[in-house]
């Protein structure tokens, strides 16, 4: 029950902590959320031209959003998500847990 609890909770966590700007940069760059919400905003803002467009450059410089990072981004989120189908697999293996 514990580790469902925690499930929801840390990725709010993780948002929190990734949207604001006296997080160390470390531990932004190590955030998952932040790199979903980076490639989340890169990819609309090279689908809408124009006016959103300019608006959303603004929110790219002032959240030190490069907008050729958006292969980065799917390939940060890719092994993450790798990384933690691992860890569940080696937590089920040793909780005995199938």
């Amino acid at each position: 029950f514990f580790f469902l609890q925690c499930s929801a909770l840390i990725p709010v966590v993780l948002t929190l902590l990734s949207t604001q700007r006296t997080t160390p940069t470390f531990l932004k760059n190590m955030s998952y959320p932040k790199w979903a919400l980076e490639g989340f905003i890169i990819a609309n803002a090279k689908r809408y031209p124009g006016v959103w467009l300019i608006t959303r450059c603004g929110l790219l410089f002032r959240s030190g959003f490069n907008i050729h990072n958006y292969q980065l981004c799917i390939v940060v989120l890719f092994m993450y998500g790798i990384f933690f189908r691992i860890v569940a697999f080696v937590a089920m293996v040793l909780l005995k847990k199938r």
